[in-house]
């Protein structure tokens, strides 16, 4: 064995949230610094989960009906003016431009922080007829915000996302396409991802600049904090109006077309991270872990181990992304590193298991072990991905339903945000005076209106007056 040092020890999470989170991002090889004040570096392993982050999403997408197109990178200040709501949203983030080549621009130019004026923009030239609807689109990009503190995934300067956008003939249609998308956000992070996560619709003050309605999914994290980690907004017909697109129904009238846009973001590895994370690091799930099983042989040294832990690779490889490790660390020090990086599965091959025609299978989540015939190999890495991916699922839904209370007074829900970390479901009279109060003074925010909660009173947890609108309430990230 080299003298190289074992795995460094990771912060506790019960120690430390914020501490541990930042040692698994940097010890897990996720990030890096950059000297590009609140931009990260991504790494090959941490661009390898969004990598498969995207090709499930976008696989998803295409079987939507969307199409990937490309648009610029920068924005005319008058094409961002257009829509004054949205301008007014976006005005904090935004990153000028005002010089080019040495010389100052007649007009300044933003960088994108998410790309609506310019579809419209673009809407306009190529829709005239009810015949060239809808348009569903789709963009894979990078977008800045000139955020003033940062976390690496959860907040940067600079991220890649993708951001849908889709113009349809009738209200109706729109507004089907916004409750779709977000069904297919809700599925990827449930069936995918092993997160369970809340459907609603935003209030007023959290909805998207220049939106007439926004959806979330809204997911707990270890600590009980959310994160948002999806969104889909229906527009109506106003950004049409202030762009002036405008198409020939069916009736040979000129009418406006309604509007869509929805996106997921690199923040999704964050919630990877925060959900499934324990004290030994990452813990990924299948589908998007850049290797699902990673081969150690045990006794290397010994005749025929790593030709055998060869054979295996070549064989497991066109079902799996498989990694084989033949460096002269010990069993120990890798067993601890690939435990850091979250691979969902183990392979051990030594020169008993050999004899024996098996080897030892062990998952990461729970670190149970599984004596496997090497004839039935392939089946049983099957069932064992599915088994975690289900078992990470229980357990996150299982940890959310424990840390989700209910309150019906004032008080209540001061006590139960200061005390007891998770989401709080109460009632709202849908005034803005008290979800503002409920943020000054109790520190939550608006997560989301449920789409399948029951009411838990039926009078507003902050005013007393009555109330129709149950919110679900929590410290966000």
């Amino acid at each position: 064995m080299n003298d190289k040092k074992l795995v460094e020890e990771i912060t506790s999470m019960e120690d430390d949230f914020s501490r541990w989170y930042t040692d698994v991002v940097k010890k897990a090889e996720l990030t890096d610094y950059s000297s590009v004040r609140g931009c990260m570096i991504l790494r090959p392993y941490g661009y390898a989960i969004w990598e498969n982050v995207q090709a499930d999403l976008d696989r998803r997408f295409k079987a939507c009906g969307h199409e990937n197109v490309m648009m610029p990178l920068f924005i005319p200040e008058s094409l961002l003016q257009k829509e004054k709501d949205h301008v007014e949203g976006f005005a904090p983030e935004v990153a000028w431009i005002t010089h080019g080549g040495g010389e100052k621009l007649t007009e300044r130019m933003c960088v994108r922080p998410t790309s609506e004026t310019l579809f419209c923009e673009h809407y306009a030239h190529v829709v005239q007829s009810y015949r060239d609807l809808p348009k569903l689109y789709n963009q894979w990009c990078s977008v800045v915000r000139w955020e003033k503190t940062t976390r690496p995934f959860l907040r940067t300067m600079e991220f890649l996302w993708q951001e849908g956008h889709t113009i349809h003939e009738t209200e109706e249609d729109a507004t089907k396409e916004t409750l779709r998308m977000l069904d297919v956000y809700a599925d990827f992070c449930e069936q995918s991802l092993a997160i369970p996560v809340i459907k609603g619709r935003k209030t007023e003050k959290e909805q998207f600049a220049g939106a007439k309605a926004t959806y979330t999914i809204e997911a707990m994290m270890h600590d009980g904090k959310a994160l948002q980690s999806g969104t889909s907004h229906f527009f109506g017909d106003g950004f049409a109006r202030a762009f002036d697109i405008k198409f020939t129904g069916r009736d040979n009238t000129l009418q406006y077309p309604f509007q869509t846009s929805w996106g997921m973001s690199t923040r999704i590895i964050g919630a990877i991270i925060m959900t499934h994370g324990d004290d030994s690091g990452l813990v990924l799930p299948p589908a998007v872990a850049p290797t699902q099983l990673v081969i150690i042989p045990v006794a290397a040294h010994k005749p025929g181990v790593t030709e055998k832990a060869r054979e295996l690779k070549a064989r497991l490889e066109s079902r799996f992304r498989v990694k084989i490790d033949e460096t002269d660390n010990s069993p120990g020090w890798k067993f601890a590193e690939y435990e850091m990086k979250g691979v969902p599965l183990r392979l051990e091959i030594g020169p008993r298991d050999i004899e024996k025609n098996q080897c030892v299978v062990v998952r990461r989540d729970n670190r149970e072990k599984t004596f496997v015939s090497l004839d039935d190999l392939e089946n049983e890495i099957d069932r064992l991905l599915l088994e975690l991916h289900d078992g990470l699922y229980k357990k996150a839904l299982e940890r959310r339903e424990k840390m989700t209370y209910t309150a019906t007074s004032f008080e209540e829900i001061k006590e139960l945000a200061e005390n007891s970390p998770g989401f709080i479901k109460a009632m709202w009279c849908g005034d803005r005076a008290c979800e503002d109060r409920l943020k000054e003074e109790a520190g939550v925010t608006s997560r989301c209106m449920p789409f399948s909660e029951q009411p838990v009173s039926d009078c507003c947890v902050c005013c007393g007056k009555k109330a129709e609108k149950l919110v679900v309430w929590g410290k966000a990230y």
